[in-house]
């Protein structure tokens, strides 16, 4: 019989050429609304343009099983990192998630998908909710959401995320507080120098999450007097840093960064990419 709970869990990880090799067939059919797709190969790429920029985390509501079907009834998490204006269930942005309600029929031979079929229910209908943050899959898919919010400079987006009485501790300046000081204070750093984040590994539960990221400061204008280096106009900065994260009730509440890497020193770009002595 096919586990589901592994099928499940496989999904979560967002691999998607694993899932379709471990659990369908190599004649499967899916259906969904008007779209029909045949085999492993229509299967990939139908996924790899529905996951392209967007993270979709199942959460399984109710489910019966014999050897030959499955009909399980789940709440669908999206998360988007990059901008999806063709996504089938609305226009989204860096760190907008929305959740679909599914009534999804898998057809079980030889412990294989031959036939998967789904319908829906319009965003936001009948579903449960997460709190946004937190250790589960589909939270800490949207926390990579609210990392890439960040990076876009989508200041409403990201203080999304955010206690109305956040803390956020640089060690280079005086701690900032509420969401509007974290807002005000990347708004005029970000008029001279953006800053974007490369994850590179998240630690999370209920209460903290530990991120691992390489943050890269870009002058858009000539920056003289960054706190992190001097830059011109088109150089960049990259620096290692660990950052920990307080959660209440779903949402940042303090934030405390540190610098990370061999040395802990920041790495100098030319405007060509070029490593400046």
């Amino acid at each position: 019989m096919l586990d589901y709970s592994a099928y499940i869990a496989t999904f979560c990880t967002g691999d998607d050429d694993l899932l379709v090799e471990r659990y369908f067939a190599d004649d499967v059919v899916f259906t969904g609304g008007t779209r029909e797709h045949h085999g492993k190969a229509e299967l990939r790429k139908f996924l790899a343009w529905a996951h392209d920029g967007v993270r979709e985390v199942p959460r399984v509501q109710n489910v019966l099983q014999r050897e030959d079907l499955i009909l399980a009834e789940i709440d669908m998490d999206f998360h988007a990192t990059r901008p999806r204006r063709d996504f089938p269930f609305g226009d989204l942005e860096p760190g907008d998630s929305v959740t679909v309600k599914f009534l999804v029929s898998y057809k079980i031979e030889n412990d294989k998908v031959v036939a998967l079929k789904s319908m829906t229910w319009p965003p936001g209908k009948g579903v449960s909710r997460l709190p946004k943050l937190g250790g589960h899959p589909s939270q800490v898919a949207a926390f990579h959401a609210y990392c890439a919010a960040f990076s876009n400079a989508d200041f409403d987006r990201f203080a999304r995320f955010y206690t109305d009485d956040v803390v956020l501790e640089l060690g280079s300046v005086p701690p900032i507080h509420g969401k509007d000081g974290i807002t005000g204070f990347y708004r005029a750093m970000f008029a001279s120098v953006r800053e974007s984040l490369t994850v590179h590994s998240v630690l999370a539960d209920d209460r903290t999450i530990a991120l691992d990221a390489t943050a890269r400061f870009t002058a858009v204008t000539d920056a003289p007097d960054f706190v992190v280096g001097a830059l011109s106009k088109g150089e960049f900065i990259e620096l290692r840093v660990f950052v920990h994260y307080e959660l209440r009730d779903g949402l940042i509440s303090h934030i405390r960064v540190g610098r990370g890497g061999a040395d802990g020193l920041p790495r100098f770009f030319d405007a060509e990419g070029r490593r400046k002595p």
